[in-house]
C-alpha cells in the first residue's frame, strides 16, 4: 500500500470576495495517487489566518467547511493541511475578503430625560468580533449632529452617554461600527434610531430691577430673579455683574437684592437658575445717570524745594455744593488730613507722596485722580573717587569711578568730566559710575562730577580728581660681573633691569633648581636694581633669572644665565706645586747622574788615582741622598766636587790645570696654573780648576 501526495489545493465558493451575510463554503481538496485501490483516512484542519476554525476525518480525498452567513470577522487568508498514512502536506494560502458589516442595535436606557440628566446609549454588533469600533450620533433639529467615537477591543459593544443641555427639546440619536481590514476602516450601516424626550426641571429664571428706567445715582435701585421649578430641592438661584456674584439663594424660587446706585452700577447683569447638570441664565442691562462728576484736585506747585508753602485745591466742574475731603496715599491705608475743598502746609522732604479728594453729595462718594507732589532737598557737594579705592589705572585697563553726593532728593542727575569734557550724564537716586575705557600714557587730565536735582540751588561741582597712570614691567633682563665664568671665593655682582614700568618695582633673583630657590628681593625706585653676592661657591654653579612686577600686578621673567663657578689662583698653584715639585725633584736627580757619568768618561785616571777616602765620601754622599729621596740642591753638589777635586788634583798635579770649564743645560718643565707647562732652563756649570777653588751650580729660571 503505498501512497504519495501530489498536491494539496484549496477553494471558496462562491468566490474570494464575498459579501456581508452571503453563505460561503471554503473546500479542500487532497490529490493522492495510490498503489492499489486501497482506503486512506484523511484528516482535514482548516487554519483561517494562522487559527484552526474547521477539522475533520473521512477516507475522501475533499472536505469542506461551510458559513451560513459570511460576516467581515471571516475576511482572512485561509490554509489547508491534509495528514495521511504518516504523511503530511499543506496547501498554499488563499485570501478571502468579507466586504460589508451587520447592522447594529440601538438601544436606550431611558426614553424620557430632565434638562441637565445624562442619556445612555447602547450600541451592539451581536454577530462581529472585536476588536471594533462605535460611532455615536446626537441628532437636534436645526443643528450639527454631536458625534463620539470609541474604540473596544475585547467586546462586540459599547455604552456611551450625552449630556442633556438647556434647549434640548426632542433628540435622535444612531450609531455605527467599524472594523480595521487590510489598513482600512469598514463602516457598517447606520443603526435604527432612537427618539428621546427632553422636559425642563424648571423654567427659564425672570430678572427684573426697579425702578426700572431712570436711574440716578443716589437713587435705591432692587433687583427680583424668579423661576417656577417642577421639584424644589437642589435648586438655585444665583444674581451676577460681569461675573461678580453678588447674592444667591438655595431651595428658593425667588431672589431679592437691593443696593444704592452708583455710576460704575452701570453694566450688564446676569440671573442663573441651576440644579443638578441643569442651568438656565436671564440677562439685563442697566444704565445709572450721573448725578455729578468726580471732583479734581490741583496744586499750586508739583515739584517744590523744602520749607516752602504748598496749597491742594478740590473741585467739581458746575456743582459747587459738596463736602470735600483732602487724602495722603498710604500703603497702611489712606491718611485723611483735612475736611475742607483746600489745604494748604509747609512742606518738607517727608511730604513727597500722592494726594486726591473725596467729594460727597446725597450719599454718594467719589474720588478724585490722584496727583504727586516731589518736595526736594538740595544736593550735597558729590564726593568723586576710584571703585576699587586707589587713584590709579594700570595702562590700558578701564577706570571705574563713582560719584556721591550723601544728601538731596532724588533723582539726582550727575555729569562726568575728563578735563574740561562732559564724558556721561547719569541720572540715579545717590551715586552714578562711570568707566573710561582703555587707559592710555597721556590721560593724566583731571576728573570730576557734577550733581544736580529739581531743587532751586543749582548744581555742586566734586573736587578734581588726579589719576595716576600705572605702566606695566617690561622686558625684564639679568645679567652679571663676571658674566659667565667667576672664581670660588670671588664676589659676583647680579644686576636685573628692566625695559620700561611705573615705580617702584619689585625685584626677585632666583636661583633654578628643581623648586626655584628665592635669592633676594627688594622693591626699588628706579628700573634696575644690583645684588651682590660675596664668596662664591662651586655649589652655586647653575642657572640664574630674575623677575619684576610693580603694582600693576604683571609679573616680567627674564632670560636665565649660566653661572660656573671655577678654581681660584692660589687653588691652582697649590695644585701645580703638588704636581710639579716632585717632577722638578726627578728632573734633577736625572741630570747629576748624568753629568757625573760624564765626567768620569773625560777622566778615567783622574778618577782612578784618587784616594779611595775621595771615592767612597762621594759614594756614600750620593747613595744617602738617593735613598732619602731627598732633591739636590746646588750646594750639596759643590761641597761633595770639592772633596773630589781636592784629592784629585793631590793626585794628579798638574794634569788637571789644562782642564776647561764645562756647562750643561737641562730643560726642567714648571706647571703655571694660568699658562699652563713652561720651559725652565736650569743650568749646571761643572768647572774644575786647580787646587781649592769652588765648583758651583748656577740655575736661571724663566719669568712666572
Amino acid at each position: 500500500q503505498v501512497f504519495t501526495f501530489n498536491r494539496v489545493e484549496i477553494q471558496v465558493k462562491p468566490s474570494a470576495k464575498v459579501k456581508n451575510g452571503t453563505p460561503m463554503s471554503v473546500i479542500c481538496h487532497a490529490d493522492i495517487s495510490k498503489s492499489t485501490d486501497f482506503q486512506l483516512s484523511h484528516n482535514f484542519t482548516i487554519y483561517k489566518s494562522g487559527n484552526l476554525v474547521f477539522m475533520t476525518v473521512t477516507d475522501k480525498g475533499d472536505a469542506q467547511y461551510d458559513i451560513p452567513a459570511a460576516k467581515s470577522s471571516d475576511t482572512g487568508y485561509y490554509e489547508c493541511t491534509v495528514e495521511a498514512g504518516g504523511k503530511t502536506k499543506s496547501s498554499n494560502a488563499f485570501y478571502v475578503r468579507v466586504t460589508g458589516m451587520t447592522k447594529p442595535i440601538l438601544t436606550a436606557e431611558k426614553k424620557e430625560v430632565l434638562e441637565g440628566e445624562v442619556v445612555k446609549l447602547r450600541c451592539e454588533l451581536p454577530e462581529e468580533e472585536p476588536p471594533l469600533h462605535f460611532f455615536f450620533q446626537k441628532i437636534k433639529m436645526n443643528s450639527k449632529p454631536e458625534e463620539k467615537h470609541a474604540f473596544v477591543p475585547n467586546r462586540n459593544f459599547y455604552v456611551m452617554e450625552f449630556s442633556v443641555e438647556e434647549g434640548d427639546n426632542i433628540l435622535q440619536f444612531d450609531c455605527s461600527g467599524g472594523r480595521q481590514v487590510d489598513f482600512e476602516l469598514e463602516r457598517s450601516k447606520h443603526s435604527n434610531k432612537t427618539l428621546v424626550t427632553v422636559r425642563e426641571p424648571f423654567i427659564k429664571p425672570t430678572l427684573s430691577v426697579r425702578p426700572s428706567s431712570n436711574i440716578t445715582e443716589g437713587d435705591r435701585i432692587q433687583f427680583e430673579c424668579s423661576t417656577v421649578v417642577a421639584r424644589m430641592r437642589d435648586i438655585e438661584i444665583i444674581l451676577q455683574k460681569n461675573k461678580t456674584i453678588l447674592k444667591g439663594v438655595r431651595d428658593e424660587k425667588l431672589l431679592k437684592y437691593s443696593t444704592v446706585a452708583t455710576l460704575e452700577d452701570s453694566d450688564e447683569y446676569l440671573c442663573k437658575v441651576e440644579q443638578g447638570r441643569a442651568s438656565k441664565t436671564t440677562k439685563l442691562n442697566v444704565v445709572v445717570s450721573e448725578l455729578f462728576p468726580k471732583p479734581i484736585l490741583t496744586a499750586s506747585m508739583k515739584n517744590l524745594d523744602e520749607n516752602r508753602e504748598l496749597t491742594l485745591s478740590c473741585s467739581i466742574n458746575g456743582f459747587p455744593k459738596a463736602n470735600f475731603s483732602v487724602f495722603r496715599k498710604n500703603a497702611d491705608g489712606d491718611i485723611w488730613l483735612k475736611n475742607s475743598r483746600n489745604l494748604t502746609m509747609r512742606v518738607s522732604v517727608n511730604d513727597t507722596g500722592s494726594y486726591f479728594c473725596k467729594a460727597e453729595v446725597k450719599g454718594i462718594v467719589k474720588q478724585s485722580k490722584a496727583i504727586g507732589i516731589n518736595v526736594f532737598a538740595p544736593v550735597s557737594k558729590p564726593t568723586l573717587s576710584v571703585v576699587s579705592g586707589l587713584p590709579e589705572v594700570v595702562l590700558g585697563k578701564t577706570l571705574q569711578l563713582i560719584c556721591r553726593s550723601a544728601m538731596g532728593t532724588p533723582p539726582i542727575t550727575f555729569t562726568f568730566y575728563k578735563g574740561n569734557e562732559i564724558k556721561e550724564i547719569v541720572i540715579n537716586d545717590t551715586y552714578a559710575t562711570f568707566w573710561d575705557e582703555n587707559i592710555g600714557r597721556d590721560d593724566k587730565r583731571g576728573y570730576k562730577c557734577e550733581a544736580r536735582n529739581n531743587h532751586s540751588s543749582g548744581t555742586k561741582t566734586s573736587n578734581i580728581l588726579n589719576i595716576t597712570v600705572i605702566v606695566p614691567v617690561r622686558n625684564a633682563s639679568l645679567g652679571s660681573i663676571p658674566y659667565g665664568e667667576v672664581e670660588d671665593g670671588s664676589e659676583t655682582a647680579f644686576l636685573c633691569s628692566v625695559k620700561e614700568g611705573s615705580w617702584p618695582i619689585h625685584f626677585r633673583i632666583f636661583r633654578k633648581t628643581d623648586r626655584d630657590v628665592l635669592l633676594f628681593e627688594k622693591s626699588e625706585n628706579a628700573d634696575r636694581i644690583m645684588w651682590r653676592k660675596e664668596a662664591m661657591s662651586r655649589q652655586d654653579t647653575g642657572m640664574y633669572y630674575c623677575m619684576a612686577s610693580n603694582r600693576a600686578n604683571v609679573n616680567v621673567r627674564s632670560q636665565p644665565i649660566t653661572i660656573s663657578v671655577i678654581l681660584a689662583l692660589w687653588q691652582k698653584g697649590i695644585i701645580a706645586a703638588f704636581v710639579l715639585l716632585p717632577l722638578a725633584g726627578a728632573a734633577a736627580l736625572a741630570l747629576w747622574w748624568f753629568l757625573c757619568k760624564k765626567k768620569k768618561a773625560k777622566g778615567p785616571s783622574l778618577e782612578m788615582s784618587g784616594s779611595a777616602l775621595g771615592t767612597n765620601l762621594t759614594s756614600e754622599k750620593l747613595t744617602r741622598q738617593h735613598n732619602d729621596g731627598d732633591y739636590y740642591s746646588g750646594s750639596g753638589y759643590i761641597e761633595d766636587s770639592e772633596n773630589h777635586m781636592k784629592s784629585t788634583d793631590e793626585s794628579k798635579g798638574p794634569d788637571l790645570e789644562s782642564a776647561e770649564v764645562e756647562y750643561t743645560e737641562v730643560e726642567v718643565s714648571t706647571l703655571d696654573p694660568h699658562r699652563g707647562i713652561d720651559s725652565v732652563p736650569i743650568h749646571f756649570p761643572a768647572p774644575v780648576q786647580k787646587g781649592t777653588e769652588t765648583v758651583y751650580s748656577e740655575i736661571r729660571k724663566a719669568n712666572n
